[in-house]
C-alpha cells in the first residue's frame, strides 16, 4: 500500500475564546454582569462608557399593575414568581422539564438528593441502587447508571459526579471534538491529576511528554472548568431585582422589550485606538491592539447576550399570552426544549438564559424559568400546566371552609370536575410546594 495524501473538507464547531466569553456572560445575573463589566472598564484602557448616558427610563410607566396612570405600586419592585434556593430545585426543576419515564424521575430525585453542595455525588452508585429496589424490585443497577449520566450533563456540567476527575472529564467531553489541546487536557486529567493538584508541573511535564508551551495552553483550558460545579447555589434571594426585560399590552398587542437601564453601554476609546496607527513603538502598538481586540469581543459578546435574552423573552410571551391575560390559571405547559426548536438553540443555552433573569409584567416581576412547567394531561385529550394547577390549588384551599378543610383527596376530586386528573399524592406534592400545610393542620391552626 503506497503512502499517500488525501484532501479532506468537513464542517466542525470550535468553541472560541469569543464564543466562551459570550456563553459565561449569558449566565451571569445583571449584577454580575455589571461587576464583569466594571472590572473590564478599569483594566482595559480601550473600553469606556459613553459619556452621554441618559437614564430615559420611568418605572411609572404603563408596568404598573393595579394602579392609576402614573403611579407604580411598591409591590411591582417585589419578585413575585418563585426561584431557585438550592442546587436540588435547580436540578429537580430541570428533571422534571426532560422527558423521564416515571422509574426514572423516581431514580433521579434520589440521586440528586444524595448530591451535596459543591455539586458530588455522596453515595455510592449500589447504595442508591439498592434504595431503588425498595420501591421497584424490577429494576436494574443500568438504569441508575444512565440516568446518573443524563443528571451529570444538566447545567451546572459535571454535576453528580463522583469525583473530581469525573467531574473535569465531563466537561472536558463537551467541547468541540476540534479543540486544541483537548486529547492533552483529557490525558493529564486522565493519567496525572494528582500532579495538577500539587502544581508539580516540572514533573508533570516529564511524565506526559508534553512541552511547556503546549503544558501553558492546557493548564489554560483547564482553568476554564469548574471543579466544584454546585458552587454559586443557595444564597439568600433578594426581595427586589431588577427586571432584564419588560412587557406591556401595547394597541391590543403583547410587546417585549429590554429594560435599557439594566443594559452595559459600552464603546471603543477612539483615542486610544488612533494611537496604534500614530507611530508608536511596536511594544505599545501591540499592547493596544490586543485590548482593543477584547474589547471588541466584550462588546459583542454582551450585544449576543441582550439578543438571546430577548429571543428567549418573546418565545416565551408568545407561548404565554393565556398568563399575561389570566394569570397562573391560564399558564400552558412548556418545557426547554420548547423554546429551543423555536428560535432553533440548545436546550443548555435555555436553561442559561432563563436562570437569575426576570422579568417584569401587568402581573409582576418573575424570572424567566417560572413560565417552564411540566404538563398533566386532561380529559378532553389536552395538556394542563403543572403551575396551573398549583394556582388551582392555591384558588381552591384560599375559598375553602376553615372549619373543614379540603384534604388532598378532595382537592384531587374538585380538579378531576374540571377535567384535570390529578392523584391525590401529586396534589399532596404540590401543595407542599406551596407551602400549604396539611387538611389537619390547617384546622388545628384556624
Amino acid at each position: 500500500m503506497r503512502p499517500g495524501l488525501q484532501l479532506k473538507m468537513g464542517q466542525n464547531l470550535s468553541m472560541t475564546p469569543q464564543l466562551q466569553q459570550a456563553i459565561r456572560l449569558l449566565q451571569l445575573s445583571t449584577i454580575e454582569l455589571q461587576s464583569e463589566i466594571q472590572e473590564a472598564l478599569e483594566t482595559n484602557p480601550l473600553l469606556e462608557e459613553p459619556d452621554d448616558v441618559v437614564n430615559d427610563y420611568e418605572w411609572d410607566s404603563p408596568y404598573s399593575a393595579g394602579t392609576s396612570a402614573g403611579e407604580a405600586s411598591e409591590d411591582d419592585y417585589i419578585y413575585q414568581g418563585e426561584t431557585t434556593e438550592s442546587l436540588q430545585d435547580y436540578l429537580l426543576w430541570q428533571m422534571r422539564l426532560s422527558h423521564f419515564s416515571p422509574l426514572d424521575e423516581f431514580i433521579a430525585e434520589l440521586i440528586i438528593d444524595a448530591i451535596d453542595e459543591s455539586g458530588y455525588l455522596t453515595q455510592d452508585i449500589d447504595e442508591i441502587f439498592q434504595a431503588v429496589l425498595v420501591e421497584e424490585p424490577d429494576a436494574e443497577l443500568d438504569e441508575v447508571e444512565v440516568v446518573l449520566k443524563r443528571i451529570q450533563h444538566f447545567d451546572p456540567m459535571g454535576v453528580g459526579a463522583r469525583s473530581v476527575q469525573e467531574c473535569l472529564l465531563i466537561q472536558l467531553e463537551q467541547r468541540a471534538i476540534d479543540s486544541p489541546y483537548l486529547d492533552a487536557a483529557r490525558r493529564v486529567v486522565s493519567q496525572h491529576l494528582e500532579l495538577l493538584a500539587k502544581r508539580d508541573y516540572r514533573t508533570l511535564a516529564r511524565k506526559s511528554r508534553l512541552k511547556e508551551d503546549t503544558l501553558k495552553e492546557v493548564l489554560k483550558l483547564l482553568q476554564d472548568l469548574e471543579p466544584r460545579p454546585g458552587e454559586g447555589f443557595g444564597g439568600a434571594q433578594n426581595d427586589y431585582v431588577i427586571p432584564d426585560v419588560l412587557v406591556r399590552k401595547h394597541q391590543g398587542r403583547w410587546r417585549v422589550e429590554l429594560n435599557q437601564d439594566a443594559l452595559p453601554k459600552l464603546r471603543i476609546n477612539q483615542m486610544y485606538a488612533d494611537i496604534a496607527n500614530n507611530g508608536c513603538s511596536r511594544q505599545d502598538s501591540q499592547y493596544i491592539r490586543q485590548h482593543l481586540q477584547d474589547a471588541r469581543w466584550l462588546i459583542k459578546s454582551v450585544e449576543s447576550r441582550n439578543e438571546t435574552l430577548l429571543k428567549v423573552a418573546n418565545c416565551i410571551v408568545h407561548r404565554q399570552q393565556a398568563f399575561f391575560e389570566q394569570g397562573p390559571e391560564a399558564m400552558k405547559p412548556m418545557i426547554l426544549s420548547d423554546v429551543a426548536e423555536s428560535i432553533e438553540m440548545h436546550e443548555s443555552t435555555i436553561s442559561r438564559v432563563t436562570t437569575q433573569k426576570f422579568m417584569h409584567t401587568p402581573q409582576g416581576v418573575f424570572e424567566l424559568k417560572y413560565f417552564f412547567s411540566s404538563h398533566v394531561g386532561t380529559d378532553d385529550g389536552g395538556e394542563c400546566s403543572s403551575t396551573a394547577i398549583r394556582a388551582f390549588i392555591k384558588k381552591l384551599v384560599a375559598a375553602e371552609n376553615s372549619a373543614k378543610p379540603l384534604s388532598d383527596s378532595k382537592l384531587a376530586q374538585l380538579l378531576a370536575e374540571q377535567g384535570i386528573q390529578v392523584a391525590r399524592r401529586t396534589v399532596a406534592k404540590y401543595r407542599e410546594s406551596l407551602g400549604i400545610p396539611s387538611s389537619s393542620q390547617r384546622k388545628t391552626l384556624l
